[in-house]
């Protein structure tokens, strides 16, 4: 009855959103607790660069950097979050799909857990579009714990 799951390393995927941050929050009490590596990532969407590289008058590289230094900021927060705490967080900005991003950097730093926040969709949008966090779930190797904002 007293075993309890311990868990060594979680993974925290961020795109700035209170759904991220909520889930970055729960994130560090749990490293707190468990004595848990903490790693945040940011990922580039790629399909995101095309699409306003498509609709705007910037190159695709001027995007890239605008979304880099939006990922840096959000990481940083968070880094910031958990150094109040005690905890020395890694920050992962990686560009690619989302879903397969987060995957690959779960198992390359072995994460026992994935903590992510997640806007629910209803209706046809959802059926259509599956989200990021639906996708992580299908293919991650570990748990993953899905938060809502913040009350």
């Amino acid at each position: 009855m007293g075993d309890r799951a311990k868990f060594t390393s979680i993974l925290v995927p961020t795109d700035g959103s209170e759904y991220s941050v909520a889930a970055g929050k729960l994130a560090i009490d749990m490293a707190a607790f468990h004595k848990a590596r903490l790693t945040f990532i940011y990922v580039i969407d790629e399909a995101i660069i095309d699409e306003l590289a498509r609709s705007s008058e910037k190159t695709r590289q001027e995007i890239r950097r605008e979304l880099a230094e939006s990922g840096r900021r959000y990481l940083d927060y968070l880094a910031r979050l958990a150094q109040r705490r005690g905890i020395t967080a890694e920050k992962v900005l990686r560009e690619g799909t989302p879903h397969m991003e987060i995957v690959d950097e779960a198992r390359k730093r072995m994460a026992d857990l994935i903590v992510m926040g997640h806007v629910g969709r209803r209706g046809p949008r959802r059926i259509l579009i599956g989200s990021v966090a639906e996708r992580v779930i299908e293919y991650a190797e570990c748990p993953v714990l899905i938060t809502k904002k913040e009350r």
